[in-house]
């Protein structure tokens, strides 16, 4: 009966035990999970950002649309490029918290710039700040996986990429009915858009500090296992035979280097080379298989476009219906945009293709549909046709970009994704920056909007071209090759039926 009772207890002790580890679990994610959506809902809650170019051009700022166009919007795009790469690795070494601090601080600058300064000097000073926030942006999407667990990777990517949408069309939404029905100025909404980015800065303090990062700061299996885990891993290297089998588990869980790998941690420098010389050959190998390769190249083509005219959209619609004298709804457009491209982007889940030989015939059709758009936007001088042309236009490239990104990293671990992430983005980057040198900046071609929305759409039927083309080479080529195929087997099937025949006449002639 004691024996009984004393094993109950032990029972009851191990429960709460297991239980508090539970407990801890869920904690160490919830928190900085909750943390980082407010964060995320607040940093993308800015109702002034459809009316840019107004407050711009407005009374506020008195600027002319050539200055903005050819002389501000420009300085964003130099200043992006120049900080990426930097802030990309920076971001890991430091573990991602200082960075969006940073982007709270750049935030915060932009915004006050925008408000208190004028001349166009110094609103090229607040793009380079922009230029900044956009940069550190990376610092969002990646600190979350140093501090959850990989099962739930899925659920909190969802999480924070589901509130940014939400932040987005509600600020949206908010500044159209602020300006159409309430009659609030473009500097009170950006007065409201200051308060909102300064909130999310704050919400970055209470972000806990990571312990590891996706390259430079990664840790052992024992440092990463939960608690649990580490004890079964300490009784399987300290037991009997019988925890073999656990032992195996441990392993196939996390196929990292072992602890003891790393007792002799190397120099700062070394350790900094040696990841570097890695990364390297991790983009090595991931641009050695084609399919990635004509992935990559469509992102890389497609978004630097499509950054383009997100940058410049805004100007193209006050050229059509100039805000001192038009009633202006960018506001709800581009909140139908983000609903159009949500709905778009959840779409794909449910489409069943084979990916693999239909994924870039997709990709030429929906490019022909953006090009299509594009030349609308250009041709009409309807402000609503220009508004269709641009929904068109984001919906199609956010269900492309939605493909891309599982067709890439659907075979790729989650650093070599983030790796072949930043670098197809850094040379869109690298596109968009020629596109605005060559036609937009006014020591290039400083081609007036609507010739540049022509250039623009040029330019994505080129991208068409590219993928129609090799879409229709490999669908040929798989046709041959299915033709080959079943001239190949016919004769086989001959071949087996004919000694079949012989055989049944062989009996029956001795029969």
């Amino acid at each position: 009966m004691e024996a009984g009772k004393e094993e109950l207890k032990q029972t009851s002790f191990a429960a709460r035990i297991m239980g508090c580890w539970k407990q801890e679990e869920i904690n160490t994610w919830t928190f900085p999970t909750l943390v980082l959506c407010l964060y995320g809902f607040f940093y993308m809650m800015k109702p002034s950002e459809p009316f840019l170019t107004p407050y711009l051009t407005g009374p506020d700022k008195n600027l002319t649309i050539d200055e903005v166009t050819n002389q501000i919007f420009p300085v964003w795009t130099y200043s992006y490029l120049a900080l990426l790469l930097p802030v990309f690795l920076i971001t890991d070494y430091v573990r991602y918290k200082p960075v969006l601090l940073l982007q709270g601080i750049s935030y915060i600058v932009t915004w006050l710039l925008l408000l208190f300064a004028h001349g166009v000097v110094a609103m090229q000073v607040m793009e380079f700040f922009y230029g900044m926030v956009t940069a550190t942006e990376v610092a969002y999407y990646a600190y979350i996986y140093s501090v959850v667990s990989a099962d739930r990777y899925q659920r909190v990517t969802s999480y924070c990429r589901s509130i940014t949408l939400v932040a987005a069309t509600v600020a949206a939404v908010l500044g159209q009915l602020l300006v159409s029905l309430a009659d609030v100025s473009y500097f009170h909404l950006n007065a409201i858009t200051l308060a909102s980015v300064s909130l999310a800065f704050l919400c970055s303090f209470l972000l806990p500090m990571p312990q590891k990062s996706m390259f430079f700061h990664k840790k052992g299996v024992s440092e990463t296992l939960p608690q649990p885990q580490k004890a079964v891993a300490t009784l399987c290297s300290n037991g009997p035979s019988s925890c073999q089998q656990q032992d195996k588990d441990c392993a196939a869980a996390d196929t990292r280097p072992a602890p003891q790998q790393h007792a002799e941690q190397p120099k700062p420098q070394n350790h900094m080379l040696r990841v570097l010389v890695q990364l390297s050959r991790d983009l090595r190998d991931c641009y050695s298989s084609r399919k990635l390769l004509y992935w990559s190249l469509w992102w890389a083509l497609a978004t630097a476009g499509f950054n383009q005219i997100v940058n410049y959209i805004q100007v193209l619609w006050d050229f059509r219906a100039p805000s001192h004298s038009s009633a202006v709804y960018n506001g709800a457009v581009e909140a139908i945009a983000t609903f159009l491209s949500s709905v778009t982007s959840f779409m794909v889940a449910y489409v069943k293709v084979n990916w693999d030989l239909f994924g870039e015939l997709a990709l030429g059709i929906f490019s022909t549909i953006d090009a299509g758009s594009l030349f609308l936007m250009h041709f009409t001088t309807n402000i609503w046709s220009c508004y269709a042309g641009y929904l068109i236009f984001k919906a199609s490239y956010m269900l492309l970009i939605t493909i891309a990104t599982f067709q890439i990293a659907i075979n790729l671990s989650m650093e070599r994704y983030a790796l072949m992430f930043g670098l197809n983005n850094f040379i869109a980057l690298l596109i968009q920056t020629i596109l605005t040198i060559v036609v937009v900046d006014s020591k290039g071609l400083g081609l007036d909007i609507v010739t540049q929305f022509l250039i623009y759409g040029s330019y994505f039927a080129v991208i068409a071209g590219i993928f129609l083309i090799r879409s229709i080479c490999m669908l040929l080529s798989s046709k041959c090759r299915r033709k080959i195929a079943r001239s190949w087997k016919e004769p086989l099937n001959l071949a087996e039926h004919e000694p079949k025949e012989q055989t049944v006449t062989g009996y029956t002639t001795r029969l």
